[in-house]
């Protein structure tokens, strides 16, 4: 009975990958650009704004950033360092404290 099951399963996990979506010309360039850089200092004079989807969208137009964390109060996260990404964290008002690379 295992082994019907078992082609199934491993359907399921593929379908758990996650590929970036093809450049076409019309999107954002930074997707497909393994070069992309953050930089954090470009998006310090967003400290002290509240913590929204706009936001995170003008903070990755001006960092370069290719992807976005935000960290919430007393949460921890994980050590690895990208290039590629810009970390946000926010007190428990959503104001801004902190932003930077990694």
């Amino acid at each position: 009975m295992i082994k019907p099951l078992l082609p199934l399963a491993a359907l399921s996990l593929s379908a758990c990958a996650t590929t970036p979506p093809p450049f076409d010309g019309d999107g954002d360039p930074r997707v497909l650009d393994p070069t992309a850089q953050c930089d954090a200092a470009a998006a310090q004079d967003m400290l002290g704004t509240t913590a929204s989807s706009a936001v995170g969208e003008q903070l990755l137009e001006a960092s370069g950033a290719r992807t976005l964390r935000w960290v919430p109060p007393r949460t921890a996260v994980t050590m690895d360092y990208r290039s590629d990404r810009l970390t946000v964290y926010y007190d428990d008002d959503l104001q801004i404290e902190r932003i930077t690379c990694g």
